[in-house]
């Protein structure tokens, strides 16, 4: 049996917590990939090794002295390593960062390190050999990742190796030029390592025991999520969900691998495990809440829009000429509504609204900003009647205004929308009525 095990940076932000992990994975002869992220926060207050890195290469960028913040960032590495008592020296590898930095080797090279350094620990650590993640993740000159080059190149270069340590959240190009993933991006470093090895488990170490229902943040303990499927964890995570990245789910769901959400700080804790299917009978009607805050709707309304060939085609290239990817449409019989994030939408704002115009002639174009997203997804919601009803019910009983409706074909979520002032509110009596009252 092969088990691929990636520890997020809570996991790995000091030399107790390596040593929590080394024990994690020796406890399980099976655990034979592992892949660590860069050193997270110590304490509240702390600062992640990859900002440090990022704060470290924008002087260097400056053209200003950078080598006090590199060596700042030393120190932390030295600590871990002084902490565990390792024979292990970083300064040949300083030494060529230091080079690449002045060199303006790029960000994407800067933010990589962090990794980079503690897979070299980690390896030193445990005795596993070291693949550098550049040698065998695959990018694209446009940044782009090459799923099918990494997975011949990693499935050739890891065959042979019985034990091995791969940094996550980067790889390189052919001409070993550094690209990373976007932010958290070792989650999907352990997805394709557990597909190339063709792993029988991959285990996601967090500071979480799992998926929650909603976000403790806005509802205190919630309940726990013991079995998911990659599909609701995909409408959950692109919605706000963070637990996992959300693109972390496609290399293995591809090979039929199920992931295990697990917590460093409480291994004994069952954790949350995502599955294509599963036979297990969901305890609530629904599996999970999630929503976002800032999306703008655009609002458009036309006579006769029904009867407009190409209309719905003709907004979208307005959107498309500009850059902007929509979230929803939802749409009547003389009206459409549009809903983009607003951080994208507001400096093109005037330009698409000209475009629209340019294209469709609307009778009324108009914008409602501050629109909160949320995704109420579960697979039970398929069997169960009145869930649209219990939400409108819920949501009027909290004076929450609903702005917009939409709801997939799979019939595994309902997004509604409302006022980002409401966001919370609304949240809080969704759970309400699905999971406390159960009403």
């Amino acid at each position: 049996m092969k088990k691929v095990v990636k520890f997020g940076g809570s996991s790995l932000a000091s030399a107790e917590q390596f040593t929590k992990v080394k024990d994690i994975i020796c406890s399980d002869i099976d655990r034979r990939y592992v892949v660590p992220s860069a050193p997270g926060k110590r304490f509240s207050g702390d600062t992640k090794v990859t900002d440090m890195l990022y704060t470290c290469y924008a002087a260097a960028e400056q053209d200003e002295d950078f080598s006090d913040k590199l060596a700042k960032i030393q120190a932390r590495y030295n600590e871990i390593i002084n902490g565990l008592g390792l024979n292990l020296s970083l300064d040949t590898q300083f030494e060529e960062i230091a080079s690449k930095f002045a060199a303006k080797a790029g960000k994407e090279y800067a933010a990589s390190r962090g990794e980079y350094l503690n897979g070299i620990i980690m390896a030193n650590y445990l005795g596993y050999e070291f693949v550098d993640a550049a040698e065998v993740i695959r990018f694209n000159h446009d940044g782009s990742f090459n799923a099918a080059v990494t997975n011949k190149i990693m499935s050739k270069r890891l065959e042979k190796v019985e034990r091995a340590v791969i940094p996550g959240f980067f790889g390189a190009e052919e001409d070993g030029t550094i690209r990373t993933f976007s932010r958290g991006g070792s989650d999907i470093t352990g997805s394709i390592v557990a597909r190339a090895v063709n792993a029988n488990l991959y285990e996601n170490w967090t500071d979480v025991s799992g998926c929650m229902v909603a976000d403790p943040r806005i509802i205190r303990n919630p309940e726990p999520i013991t079995t998911i499927t990659y599909k609701e964890l995909r409408e959950l995570s692109y919605m706000g969900a963070s637990v996992l990245h959300e693109d972390a789910i496609f290399p293995v769901r591809q090979a039929g691998i199920p992931i295990n959400i697990k917590n460093t700080n409480s291994p004994e804790d069952r954790g949350t495990m995502i599955v294509e299917k599963t036979c297990h009978v969901p305890k609530y009607t629904i599996t999970g809440i999630a929503g976002k805050k800032d999306f703008v709707a655009i609002n458009i309304e036309k006579d006769m829009m029904n009867a407009e060939i190409g209309f719905g085609r003709k907004v979208l290239e307005a959107f498309e000429k500009y850059g902007i990817s929509f979230e929803h449409m939802p749409s009547g019989v003389d009206t459409m509504t549009v809903i983009v994030h607003q951080s994208e939408f507001e400096e093109k704002e005037q330009k698409v609204l000209t475009e629209i115009k340019h294209l469709v002639h609307p009778d009324v174009l108009d914008l409602e900003p501050d629109i909160a997203l949320i995704a109420i997804v579960g697979r039970g919601m398929r069997e169960a009647r009145g869930t649209a009803g219990r939400i409108f019910s819920a949501l009027a009983h909290a004076k929450v205004n609903v702005k917009m409706i939409d709801q997939g074909s799979s019939e595994i979520n309902i997004i509604v929308g409302v006022k980002n002032s409401e966001f919370e509110t609304a949240i809080k009596a969704i759970y309400d009525i699905f999971v406390v009252s159960q009403l």
